[in-house]
């Protein structure tokens, strides 16, 4: 789970500088999902992968430890998406709700309010007065134009929560079966490490170029970063197994 957070604020980079541009290819925020997803997916099946592998000869305890691990990981990693989405919608309807009272037993602080904000868009006072008049005559556009400039809330997708949790957690079952396929195919533990470390390197790689490109980051070293940290990660864990069996 603390991977999950990690990840969730690096996540929230992509979101921001997608919801700006007018291309969408995919959704900022189904983008972001499958960040944080991917990124874990990756990164610690393959630890926990090289890690057994320094252990045991044999490849049956990776797949059936491996199989555990992402399904439990996705669980968690999903669990956790719709946790933070629960909470985004829950604090939304908290502003939402406090917005209405302030407008209903506060509107000349609110109206204040207004009008600073249309005097920070350099509006002269008759304008001003003019569009907090306009402005304040719908109770519900009020409120709106409050929680989008003035808090900076947009109204959440209410499936968001169940969306999120599905995305987290598909993308970390794709992510995690990279690096525990090759030991379906091979009897030595040593030979899949082998070639689930060629091959979840090289996804690390592309997955790190895409992610760098998308946040505008040097794209060459935001891929060399990534597959960097799952290198160590994994040469750790297979470290520390050799250690423990020696």
């Amino acid at each position: 789970m603390e991977g999950f957070y990690l990840n969730r604020a690096m996540a929230d980079t992509v979101l921001e500088h997608r919801h700006h541009r007018e291309e969408h290819v995919i959704n900022p925020a189904t983008l972001t999902d499958i960040v944080i997803g991917m990124s874990d997916g990756l990164t610690v099946p393959f630890a926990l992968a090289a890690g057994i592998s320094g252990a045991v000869q044999g490849t049956g305890l990776i797949i059936i430890a491996g199989l555990a691990e992402i399904a439990a990981g996705s669980i968690a990693m999903g669990l956790g998406g719709y946790l933070a989405g629960k909470t985004e919608i829950d604090h939304y309807n908290s502003e939402l709700r406090r917005e209405y009272y302030e407008v209903e037993h506060l509107p000349q602080v609110e109206k204040q309010e207004i009008k600073d904000f249309f005097s920070s868009l350099g509006l002269s006072e008759e304008v001003q007065n003019q569009a907090v008049e306009e402005v304040t005559k719908d109770k519900d556009k009020w409120v709106d134009l409050m929680m989008k400039y003035e808090l900076g809330l947009d109204k959440p997708d209410p499936r968001r929560a169940r969306k999120s949790a599905f995305n987290i957690g598909f993308s970390y079952i794709v992510g995690g079966l990279i690096p525990l396929s090759p030991y379906f195919f091979v009897t030595n533990s040593i030979d899949g490490l082998k070639i689930s470390a060629g091959i979840t390197l090289a996804a690390l790689f592309i997955f790190g170029y895409l992610k760098s490109k998308i946040t505008g980051v040097n794209p060459f070293l935001g891929a060399i970063r990534v597959m960097t940290i799952g290198a160590i990660a994994a040469a750790c864990a297979f470290g520390i197994a050799r250690l423990i069996q020696s």
